[in-house]
């Protein structure tokens, strides 16, 4: 049986705390009669942060960044909860999928 998720465990331990807020970024996978459609869930980044790309051996990988907001000396933060740092996730492929006509897009 082919397991797409083959070849990418990635043990607790080695998360740090910059990527934990990201570890858990939801992704749909669905296939049809044209294409395999991934649907990701990265509230809060905009288009340039977000990056799409195919590697080698047919893994899609879905990566980002969302730094941390410049603080003004002069301000009184009360809470801060939205998460900064790098995600990253990583499909392979299955032989069927046309890799050479991936797009991405994003909506809001």
């Amino acid at each position: 049986m082919w397991d797409p998720f083959k070849d990418f465990h990635v043990p607790t331990s080695s998360v740090s705390a910059e990527n934990s807020a990201f570890v858990n970024t939801r992704v749909d996978w669905k296939e049809t009669q044209e294409a395999h459609v991934l649907k990701a869930d990265i509230p809060g980044l905009k288009k340039e942060e977000v990056k799409v790309q195919i590697e080698d051996d047919r893994v899609l990988q879905i990566s980002g960044e969302r730094n941390i907001e410049k603080e003004d000396k002069n301000d009184t933060w009360h809470r801060v909860e939205r998460s900064s740092g790098k995600f990253m996730r990583r499909f392979r492929l299955p032989e069927n999928a046309k890799v050479e006509q991936v797009k991405a897009c994003m909506e809001n």
